[in-house]
């Protein structure tokens, strides 16, 4: 009778889903229909409101996997056309009670579920099915009741204790129910086993009363040698805690009031844009609405960019990123230009950067060195029947771009995932390198052709890259201080729960490279080494959004992972990586309090309280409507005696916002030379950190040498003897430089008092 609920696969994008939804396709659009287009006004920005607001409602289509609410009235309409067609029937109930999760509607989805449950009993492969939906309902149920609508700064963070703990502890005591009877039908079902000990968690309850034979031990034990100071989740307090679904991030000055502001988007094209500006008194505005960025929707990705040179950042927005395999992801990108006087407007079409293609990463930068950014798109094609080549935009510094892709540029066609800009061959000029879902790596040399289009070749397998699993976001950085750009690259899995690896990673079965991180180290020569497992890169990631700062000023720069996929079973921890001294790598998530178990995306480093150290901002959620989660901005703790210099560069002959410009600070730090590098950009591909450089020295007491090396100039600048904690702002070309003594901010929680060891005025 139950045919799909006892073979189908067990991922939310089962091909019997789309099927069984195709079914009544004629039948269902002929009652509904499409909604018509709003009337387009002149100006450019409504221009793009209204594209957005029809291709959404393009969007609106069963066919579509995140219309979870079109899906529900088709799969309402096919129960309806059934008749007493029951294997029909139940198998569409089945549906409609996963899409009911995926909207939000937990307590309707349980109620189907637990309905199902009488007719699977005779059906072991059915039965299962029916019970893995209704334990992660359930679960699902829980967090909605408690870390949503009650949400804290202690939700969701693992190990969750204090305030993450459950009051309405209804939803994880059934949840347990049902995992430990699928335990007991199959003790190796690892994705419920960890789930079972997580819905424990959030009872008080763990490790104490979890069944011996399930226990997954010591998921509440820091066992790396590094001591880290907890972060405290400071984003409920200050207002700043968006549901989101994913989005991305910018932490970055887009007032140049000198201090740092928080854009943030999510990636449904009913999803508004968020705008906080940094009130320089320990707290925010939210001026979405009146910047003009709310009216703007959608947004699975941003980057951060000063396109027309004129001193006040602007933002890209991508789009489309994930549905080009359904046909829903031609999608416009969005160029939002700053206006200097807190407002944003839309100038895709008039920038000559308007295109519908799948994407959710770009990246800005001078390839050709003539003083003006361009960007790098990469778009995704799922197939050959529908291609989405990459795109190279050249500014053509007037306000406006050319695309350059070809000849120019080799023709990339691939499911492009994560693309950097750095310039890892030290020869001045920015190279590209491309992460995909196919797991091919694409390393473009540029070529230096001055004030010309640029032109790239792949030198991937020259560099010793080869083939390997898929893979998500990437960044250039130099995680050892030698002064070449290495580069991380995140493994990813679209399909299966995430739980299951990290229970296997908890347990000490984990015996592949499934889900780590892969660190290629820059040999100075045009090729790269892997060199992740001698870096101690071991623990399971998965990320989605990714970033690298320095969180105690050590100058070593560590890594934060936004994890997940769209499975709801997948409710792992996000991951901070500290840096051992450019050595190695160490866990650090459980010291630090920054592990939220809900799905991670856009990740920001930035010292948002100018108190010397840097803080983490990261954009929540995952895929689907009821899967939206506040943002969290883990305030740094943190109370070591290291040193740092933060430096804000203009760009002359160069890019006004000196992205590509290389620092080198040389200090003496316990009577041994060091020098620290740093090349200005935004971070990784997912997720957009501040341009000053934020940049700590350890135990320094004085800063012996800064040197600049301009990217369209040549030229470098030398600026000796400088007293640590301070910014300076460098101008290209001028000598000297300007002291700024930053103001520190004092960010309290919503009682009025005061974080603990936070900075007192």
């Amino acid at each position: 009778m139950l045919m799909f609920l006892g073979r189908a696969c067990p991922a939310h994008f089962c091909i019997y889903r789309v099927l069984l939804f195709a079914l009544a396709f004629t039948l269902f659009f002929s009652a509904c229909g499409d909604e018509p287009a709003k009337p387009t006004a002149p100006n450019s920005h409504q221009k793009m409101i209204d594209l957005l607001a029809e291709v959404r409602q393009k969007s609106l289509h069963p066919d579509n996997l995140y219309a979870s609410d079109r899906r529900i009235q088709f799969s309402d309409s096919v129960i309806a056309a059934a008749g007493n067609d029951m294997a029909q029937r139940l198998n569409m109930q089945f549906v409609k009670a996963a899409t009911l999760l995926e909207y939000g509607d937990e307590a309707q989805s349980v109620a189907i579920y637990e309905d199902l449950l009488k007719y699977v009993q005779e059906d072991t492969t059915a039965l299962k099915r029916v019970l893995k939906g209704l334990g992660v309902a359930y679960l699902r149920l829980g967090e909605r009741n408690n870390c949503v609508d009650g949400h804290n700064a202690e939700s969701c963070i693992l190990p969750i204790k204090g305030g993450g703990v459950h009051h309405d502890k209804t939803g994880s005591r059934k949840a347990i129910q049902v995992y430990e009877k699928l335990l007991t039908q199959d003790p190796d079902d690892y994705d419920s086993r960890w789930l079972l000990n997580i819905a424990y968690m959030t009872l008080g309850e763990y490790p104490a009363k979890v069944p011996a034979q399930w226990l997954i031990p010591n998921l509440d034990k820091y066992t790396a040698s590094q001591r880290v100071t907890p972060f405290l989740d400071l984003a409920p307090d200050l207002k700043l805690n968006t549901n989101n679904r994913s989005g991305g991030v910018i932490v970055d000055d887009f007032d140049n009031d000198g201090f740092l502001d928080i854009v943030s988007s999510a990636w449904g094209l009913d999803d508004p844009m968020h705008f906080f500006r940094n009130n320089g008194d320990g707290t925010f505005s939210d001026l979405s609405q009146p910047s003009g960025l709310s009216a703007i929707t959608g947004g699975l990705n941003m980057t951060s960019t000063d396109y027309n040179n004129d001193g006040w950042l602007d933002i890209f927005v991508l789009r489309g990123g994930w549905q080009g395999q359904f046909g829903f992801g031609n999608q416009p990108n969005s160029l939002l230009r700053n206006n200097g006087d807190g407002t944003f407007t839309d100038v895709t079409e008039a920038a000559g950067i308007l295109s519908f293609h799948p994407t959710q990463t770009a990246t800005w930068n001078d390839f050709n060195n003539d003083g003006w950014l361009d960007v790098f798109i990469g778009n995704e094609t799922t197939s050959p029947e529908d291609l989405h080549p990459c795109e190279l935009y050249l500014n053509n510094q007037d306000g406006t771009f050319t695309n350059t892709a070809l000849p120019n540029l080799v023709h990339i066609v691939a499911y492009v995932k994560g693309v950097a800009s750095g310039d890892y061959n030290n020869d001045g000029w920015p190279d590209i390198f491309i992460s995909t879902q196919h797991g091919q790596f694409l390393l473009l040399e540029n070529q230096r052709v001055l004030n010309s289009p640029p032109k790239f070749g792949v030198v991937n397998e020259k560099a010793g890259f080869q083939k390997g699993s898929r893979t998500f976001p990437t960044g250039f950085f130099d995680f050892d201080n030698d002064g070449w750009l290495d580069i991380f690259v995140c493994n990813y899995d679209f399909d299966r729960p995430l739980s299951h690896y990290a229970a296997l990673e908890a347990l000490k079965k984990a015996d592949d490279e499934t889900g780590k991180v892969r660190l290629f180290k820059n040999n100075r020569d045009g090729t790269f080494s892997d060199v992740s497992q001698k870096a101690n890169l071991n623990p399971i990631v998965f990320a989605m959004g990714a970033n690298f700062g320095d969180i105690d000023n050590d100058g070593f720069l560590d890594l934060y992972f936004g994890t997940g996929n769209p499975n709801y079973r997948s409710l792992v921890p996000n991951k901070l990586l500290k840096n051992i001294e450019g050595k190695r790598f160490e866990d650090v998530t459980v010291a630090a309090r920054v592990g939220n178990l809900q799905k991670g995306h856009g990740v920001a480093f930035a010292d948002l309280d100018n108190d010397g150290d840097q803080d983490i901002f990261t954009d929540m959620g995952g895929a689907f409507r009821g899967d939206a989660y506040p943002s969290s901005l883990y305030l740094n703790m943190e109370e070591n005696a290291n040193q740092w210099i933060y430096l804000k560069l203009e760009g002359t002959k160069s890019n006004r916002a000196a992205i590509g410009a290389k620092v080198t600070v040389k200090f003496t730090e316990n009577g041994k030379k060091r020098m620290v590098y740093r090349e200005v950009n935004s971070g990784a591909s997912f997720g957009c950190s501040p341009l000053r450089r934020e940049i700590g020295i350890g135990a320094a007491t004085m800063i012996d040498e800064i040197t600049i090396q301009w990217p369209a100039s040549g030229i470098t600048q030398t600026v000796t003897n400088v007293q640590p904690n301070q910014l300076l702002k460098i101008k290209e070309g001028t000598e000297g430089y300007q002291q700024v003594q930053l103001k520190k901010l004092v960010f309290r929680k919503a009682d009025g008092s005061i974080p603990m060891c936070a900075p007192t005025e």
